[in-house]
């Protein structure tokens, strides 16, 4: 394995256990083997070093994305909710790397959704924009219902990490399909009388 590889493993076992506060090139270099200043010849700095944590967030992220099963677009919708919540939950320091972490590498909402710059967000546009040829969902900017969902997803794992959510993982997820449940559902065509 490659020292810069092994950088990114003891630097993500590091924000694991630390957050960013304790992201120390110290114990980076203490866990490889190395010296701090090694690190250097690897990554220019130690926001580099984030970044590469970003990355490394965001592509296990589209990962867990691309490997819902097929299914209706609502279905996939659904689906796709429940993967971010089970991925903020199960792996908590990699959701915060890929979506919480400041980072010129992290996606821009709307510029790298529309370019197709993210994976996971092109799986959801696509989706978005077959329930609406299938007439399942309103006809409106599926980007715009691509950053209502992702803000509402975000916003109550966010509350919930910070404490602000009362009652256990149980109750949260709960609260949490109901919200994305209703506010997917708002999107949803109206049916003629």
């Amino acid at each position: 394995m490659e020292t810069k590889e092994q950088i990114l493993i003891a630097a993500r076992r590091v924000f694991d256990r630390d957050g960013v506060e304790g992201l120390s090139m110290r114990e980076i270099a203490k866990d490889v083997g190395i010296t701090p200043m090694a690190i250097y010849r690897h990554y220019e700095n130690k926001q580099a070093l984030l970044d590469a944590l970003v990355l490394d967030g965001l592509a296990e992220w589209s990962k867990r994305a691309e490997a819902i099963p097929p299914g209706t677009p609502m279905l996939f919708l659904a689906r796709i909710s429940e993967a971010y919540l089970d991925f903020a939950l199960r792996e908590p320091r990699r959701f915060e790397a890929a979506f919480l972490v400041h980072s010129t590498k992290a996606r821009r909402y709307p510029d790298d959704f529309v370019a197709g710059r993210s994976p996971a967000g092109n799986l959801q546009l696509q989706m978005i924009e077959k329930a609406m040829e299938d007439g399942y969902l309103a006809k409106t900017s599926p980007v715009e219902m691509l950053v209502t969902i992702a803000g509402l997803s975000q916003g109550l794992v966010t509350l919930y990490r910070a404490g602000r959510i009362v009652g256990g993982e149980e109750a949260f997820r709960t609260l949490y399909r109901n919200a994305m449940r209703r506010c997917i559902e708002s999107f949803q065509r109206e049916k003629s009388s």
